[in-house]
């Protein structure tokens, strides 16, 4: 609230008037004398004398109205709200129609929307229009007004919320905050301080998920990244294999705090890296958060350039670095304080806490989407998960249903702050939920784990949308499917053929995840692969627009092995005639060919064949199997 309140303290200085002695609403000479003492002192900048001096003065004569405006107006400048409340609102109940009280009734009206009192502060607003006061308060008064009516329509239309603590053992400590998950929802990574005692640092822990459903309890994450120093507010890819985090001194660093990145390798994360000029400066760097393929990254700097104090900003992953870090402009930043992006895996939908926008007071949780690459107007997530309070850190489930955020709350006089976890309102959630695949990628005659990359595209667009790599001592991968599109996984190897997967996410319905493990074939002679991705209408045998992707990436595979030689072969189901099936079969087969050469594929490299039903990979039992046996495959010759 301090910092919120600057502005409104320079226009209850400017618009409190300091009257002559005709005009103190006093006539005790004794509470003049003491209340001009007072003026000097505060122009000394010696404001605690100056407040003994107005108590003075008040205690002369309480009913001293001018002393009170002062009194209220010092300690506002010194952050002790509920003093200055108090003497505010003895002043305006002292002479309530007087001009001078302006200031002070802006002020009452801000503390009072702060404090969720908002039909008190729609009564200040009320009597300061009846003041008809100048421009610069007047449009602070309109904006005031907005909020407080937005407020209060909240208030009558409430969301479903019903929000509960995380159990004890991951609420253990002091402070717990920033939480956040992989995509599996099976490990959960947050800051905590054990206590608010200033010998006691930042680090982050991990806690897991365990197969009822409880959490362990967390431990540090790792040696390699928290230190005696300050670690914290960090976001992880989806697949749970890149951490970025910020970090407080103690490392190498450019400015205040700076953020760093680390890998994890079967079970061990690496030594933490400075992501270094592109993203990092000699300001204030921190709350990460990272898209799901870990090729985007939001965090917030107050550094020069920006929109207001702290700004969201933006790096991308191209080329094998990161690129230079832009502001994500006015449609997300304002002239106040954007803080804690969480960008939803489904890459689209940006969450936010703000100051500067409608909201019910303090900092607000806000979502924004992003549509053909500008992000909308941002909305608010509504009452009553914004409040009168400090609304920060939320992270919403890949599937869409569960939230998890931090909350502080008074106990026995402290404050603790702890982890909450709450179903999302069906109003608020988001409108392309995702789920995931995952497995492990291994060598199919060996069974042993491949470092691979696996690269998820969009059919429909023939877009590559995310690349991530298997482990390199496990062989896992993970990759994000989101809602609204068809997509195609490869998963490649120098020395393997790719294979590809087809998953058909184009309309909404209740998707789980999905569990395979790629076994990738060496390429030698024999080995041959389907081509999941060739699409023709019924009885066609033109290819489809949205086969370019697969036949692009068979184009680059025969490019990057000079030497490979393949036969492509056509296959249907046992619908129609064998006499219709294989010439069916060859003139699809054909059609790939044709597309191999005329896109440079020395045809000599190539030859196609048309086997009709007559070697199925499964039985024509179901329309499912029928669609296995209708393919295009590729024999290595």
């Amino acid at each position: 609230m301090k910092q919120a309140l600057h502005f409104l303290l320079l226009l209850v200085l400017c618009f409190t008037v300091v009257p002559s002695i005709a005009q103190y609403h006093t006539k005790s000479k004794k509470a003049i004398k003491y209340f001009e003492r007072s003026g000097e002192l505060l122009r000394s900048r010696n404001y605690s004398e100056a407040v003994t001096y107005l108590e003075m003065a008040i205690d002369k004569d309480p009913n001293f109205a001018e002393a009170h405006l002062r009194l209220g107006t010092n300690y506002l400048s010194l952050g002790d709200f509920a003093n200055a409340q108090g003497y505010l609102e003895s002043a305006v109940s002292i002479i309530p129609n007087d001009p001078k009280t302006v200031g002070a009734y802006l002020a009452l009206a801000d503390i009072y929307f702060k404090q969720g009192s908002y039909q008190q502060s729609l009564v200040c607003i009320n009597k300061l229009r009846s003041f008809n006061p100048p421009p610069r308060i007047a449009q602070r008064v309109v904006k005031l007004e907005t909020n407080v009516n937005f407020a209060l329509e909240q208030l009558e239309n409430p969301l479903p919320f019903d929000t509960k603590p995380l159990p004890e053992n991951i609420n253990e400590f002091d402070l717990q905050y920033f939480p956040v998950l992989t995509a599996d929802q099976n490990t959960m990574i947050f800051t905590r301080r054990e206590s608010r005692d200033p010998q006691f640092d930042e680090d982050m822990v991990v806690s897991h998920r365990n197969q009822d459903g409880t959490w362990t309890t967390p431990e540090s994450i790792s040696d390699n990244i928290n230190t005696k120093f300050n670690e914290g507010t960090c976001t992880i890819s989806a697949n749970g294999r890149t951490i970025i985090f910020t970090s407080c001194s103690g490392r190498t660093s450019m400015g205040s705090c700076d953020l760093y990145i680390s890998y994890k390798l079967g079970d061990e994360w690496t030594d933490p890296e400075n992501m270094g000029t592109k993203i990092n400066s000699r300001s204030w760097e921190s709350q990460p958060s990272l898209s799901a393929d870990g090729n985007i990254l939001y965090f917030v700097s107050d550094r020069p350039g920006g929109f207001g104090k702290r700004d969201i900003w933006m790096s991308q992953w191209r080329f094998g670095e990161w690129t230079k870090a832009v502001n994500l402009g006015a449609t997300i930043n304002t002239a106040e304080e954007e803080v804690s992006p969480y960008i939803h895996v489904n890459g689209q939908t940006l969450y936010f806490s703000s100051q500067g926008f409608t909201g019910m007071g303090g900092y607000d949780i806000f979502f924004s989407e992003l549509k053909q690459g500008k992000w909308t107007a941002p909305k608010n997530l509504g009452y009553p998960i914004n409040t009168a309070d400090d609304q920060v850190s939320l992270f919403i489930t890949a599937d869409g249903e569960t939230g998890y955020y931090s909350y502080e709350q008074k106990t026995t006089g402290s404050y603790k702050s702890l982890l909450y976890e709450f179903q999302v309102p069906e109003a608020i959630k988001i409108k392309n939920k995702s789920n995931y695949i995952a497995g492990k990628v291994m060598d199919l005659e060996t069974k042993k784990p491949l470092k691979a990359q696996v690269e998820l595209f969009d059919l429909n667009a023939d877009s590559l949308k995310s690349t991530v790599t298997s482990d390199s001592l496990t062989g896992d991968y993970m990759q994000i499917l989101t809602e609204g599109s068809e997509y195609a996984l490869y998963v490649n190897k120098t020395g393997y053929l790719f294979e590809s997967l087809r998953f058909d996410y184009q309309e909404t319905a209740d998707r789980k995840p999905i569990n395979i493990d790629v076994f990738l074939k060496p390429i030698k002679s024999g080995t041959a692969a389907t081509l999941n991705n060739i699409f023709f209408d019924i009885d066609k045998y033109e290819l489809k627009e949205k086969s370019r992707t697969e036949l692009n990436k068979t184009i680059l595979l025969l490019e990057s092995n000079p030497s490979l030689r393949i036969e492509i072969s056509g296959h249907t189901d046992n619908s129609g005639s064998d006499t219709y099936n294989k010439q069916l079969s060859l003139n699809r087969a054909k059609a790939v060919y044709q597309y191999l050469i005329e896109h440079g594929i020395d045809s000599k490299r190539l030859k196609y064949a048309g086997y009709g039903s007559s070697v199925p990979v499964a039985p024509n039992n179901s329309e499912e199997n029928r669609r296995l046996n209708r393919r295009i495959e590729f024999r290595v010759l």
